[in-house]
């Protein structure tokens, strides 16, 4: 059987035209499939295509659904969601409420005058989701909960688009980003997430922008290559988690196959060939990682390079890892700026039902909702998903 939800453009209108289908009326028929979310072909359901073509459509094609399991909503409104694979394994995805750009600007003018307090909120004006691209994951990252499920499978693109499908139909407001940070390796499974979000981008599909379309990886150094050599628009995101090959190691064993000087140089030269910066995450560690001797060395390391580096708060549900106090973020933070590098710290939204990044593992936390509740809760205390908290002008947290 066709499964027209697996393909991206070039590909569906090439499957499509043995039933007599023109690659105008290809078009159509993806922005049917991509766009619309539409299954089947109804008489008149894509305009010029012929009732012979339509039947012919209707009998050679598939219409494969991730089952939602069920919906979980933190108070910053943050949304987990937990769906079902065909083959009974439970895969996350997180819906990730965004205030108007304008608004969050205001916001901060209005907090840098004093004028408003840290944690005031700013109405929804769009979601970003956060797409798992397998089911587990094989690098075993030794602070991420996903990572202990070990490796199971990728995710064909159509189990990836459903994901976005089944959030953007029941989002009160548009879905305009997307990032691959959910379950997975998405390096591990570059072909169907690259289908994905070609998908994702096409202006007769979601539309969603290329440069707000991020995918994250811990270092699969040959796939990083080819991202660079192919010229994607997307960003990419490397995780870093330690400034030393000798410190990593302990906590991404990923390190032992690609090291931290490969890929840093792989991710310098992707910085170079797309003219910008490079976005580089850290995963702050409270006692392990997070030291101004620490940030002393990620200097030596990002010395030169475009970047921009996200800290981002650990979340271990074991309590094996920590988030830094206050105190040595602060102090690690303003050692990283001393150094010139920038910084930005990223806001976990949806600690509660354990939707930040690093502890998506099929696990059922939080406040379950009703599909027609989904859009309900519109507020996000600081801008975006891991909403923006300092600036590199300002002082620590």
């Amino acid at each position: 059987m066709l499964n027209l939800r697996n393909l991206d453009c070039a590909e569906l209108e090439a499957a499509v035209a043995p039933h007599g289908v023109s690659p105008e009326l290809g078009r159509r028929i993806f922005a049917r499939v991509h766009r619309e979310g539409a299954a089947g072909f109804p008489p008149g359901a894509v305009r010029g295509l012929s009732h012979a073509a339509s039947g012919a459509l209707d009998a050679a094609c598939e219409w494969p659904e991730l089952a939602v399991v069920e919906r979980r909503r933190a108070a910053d409104g943050f949304v987990k969601y937990l769906f079902r694979t065909g083959d009974g394994y439970e895969i996350e995805a997180v819906r990730i409420p965004l205030p108007d750009p304008a608004a969050a600007r205001a916001l901060k003018v209005r907090r840098q005058a004093g004028q408003a307090g840290s944690l005031e909120a700013l109405p929804t004006a769009k979601y970003t989701v956060c797409l798992s691209s397998q089911v587990g994951c094989a690098l075993a990252c030794d602070f991420c909960a996903t990572g202990r499920l070990g490796g199971i499978r990728s995710l064909k693109t159509w189990e990836i688009l459903a994901q976005h499908r089944a959030i953007a139909a029941e989002a009160d407001h548009p879905v305009r980003g997307a990032v691959f940070m959910g379950m997975g390796e998405p390096l591990l499974n570059y072909d169907n997430v690259i289908r994905a979000s070609r998908v994702l981008s096409d202006p007769a599909g979601p539309a969603i922008g290329a440069k707000a379309i991020s995918i994250s990886t811990a270092g699969v150094l040959p796939a990083i290559r080819r991202f660079t050599a192919e010229g994607h628009h997307y960003r990419l995101i490397l995780s870093l988690g330690a400034p030393t090959s000798q410190e990593r190691r302990r906590l991404m064993p990923i390190e032992d196959r690609w090291s931290l000087p490969e890929v840093v140089a792989a991710m310098r030269d992707h910085a170079e060939a797309r003219g910008t910066r490079v976005t580089l995450a850290y995963v702050v560690i409270g006692g392990v990682n997070a030291t101004p001797r620490h940030a002393q060395e990620l200097g030596l390391l990002l010395d030169g390079m475009r970047v921009k580096l996200n800290l981002i708060d650990v979340t271990d549900e074991t309590g094996r890892y920590r988030p830094a106090t206050p105190e040595e973020l602060g102090a690690f933070r303003d050692a990283l700026v001393a150094l010139g590098v920038p910084v930005v710290r990223r806001y976990s939204g949806g600690a509660e039902i354990a939707a930040a990044c690093g502890t998506l593992a099929a696990r059922r936390r939080g406040e379950e909702i009703a599909p027609d509740r989904v859009g309900s809760r519109r507020a996000l205390p600081d801008g975006t998903h891991r909403g923006r908290v300092w600036e590199p002008s300002q002082g620590s947290h």
